[in-house]
């Protein structure tokens, strides 16, 4: 896949809205975004426009809203993990940020909602910690056709309904089915995601989180025959495939993250 044509991507300076704390290492991020609506699964560069590091780092849009006066509500989830994340993390409702996008592909290039008239396709997502973030965002849109059973696994439990509500969301909220498993058994089921889930009923399995749980869940969907596709994460510098930074190694040779993917079929990263 080439990088984007320009026209379906921007870059704005943009004024941050809201930046509400999840927990203590986690944070949500609002921007006002004047350019084209991404599509789920896509991401965006993300810097402060004051800022003491010299790339952008990239971020899944988790939802947005319809336009308004121009603009549209953005949102990120955003773990602070180093230096460009904690200025993120630290930005101030009014202050801004260079954003460009959005960047990459999409889940709706791998996902075939069936013909009209037929049953609805039943599709399992499955995320790890901040890996609901891309797929909270294909419930947002919510295509025809497509039934979606959230499977999302954590560390911990939640804090309080708070953090349940800023984690998962109105959209995750509303799914069809809806398991929760956490490492420590303090909220839902005690284990860790590929311990739940079946890939047999599913049409396709979309998967986002740790790239361990990503390889089990690419297994079961092997031994089940049921497509298995998976958003990677990668240290990105220009997220649009010139500096070829963000190397997937692939049995056809090696891909970028950002202008190949960052979703990609299973086989090709786990064969």
């Amino acid at each position: 896949m080439n990088p984007l044509p320009a026209k379906t991507k921007a870059h704005r300076v943009c004024e941050l809205t809201g930046n509400t704390p999840v927990n203590r290492e986690l944070f949500r991020l609002e921007f006002a975004w004047p350019g084209p609506a991404p599509r789920a699964g896509q991401f965006f560069m993300v810097k402060p426009r004051r800022s003491g590091v010299f790339l952008a780092r990239p971020i899944s849009a988790a939802s947005w809203s319809p336009p308004q006066s121009g603009s549209r509500a953005l949102h990120f989830l955003i773990a602070r993990r180093g230096r460009g994340t904690e200025e993120l993390t630290r930005l101030r409702p009014g202050e801004e940020a260079e954003l460009t996008g959005p960047l990459g592909n999409a889940w709706l290039d791998f996902l075939s909602p069936p013909a009209s008239g037929e049953r609805p396709a039943r599709v399992a997502l499955a995320g790890g910690g901040i890996g609901i973030a891309p797929l909270h965002s294909l419930l947002t849109g919510e295509p025809p056709g497509l039934v979606f059973d959230v499977y999302a696994g954590f560390r911990t439990g939640f804090t309080g309904p708070d953090e349940r509500d800023l984690l998962l969301g109105p959209a995750l909220l509303k799914a069809a089915k809806l398991v929760i498993a956490t490492e420590d058994g303090s909220e839902g089921l005690r284990g860790r995601i590929p311990g739940f889930l079946d890939p047999a009923p599913y049409a396709a399995v979309c998967a986002c989180g740790p790239e361990p749980m990503l390889q089990a869940v690419a297994a079961l969907c092997k031994t089940a025959g049921i497509p298995c596709f998976v958003s990677l994460e990668r240290r990105m510098a220009c997220g649009v495939g010139a500096c070829l930074g963000c190397t997937v190694r692939t049995p056809a040779g090696n891909r970028r993250c950002c202008a190949d993917g960052p979703i990609f079929r299973a086989e090709e990263v786990f064969p």
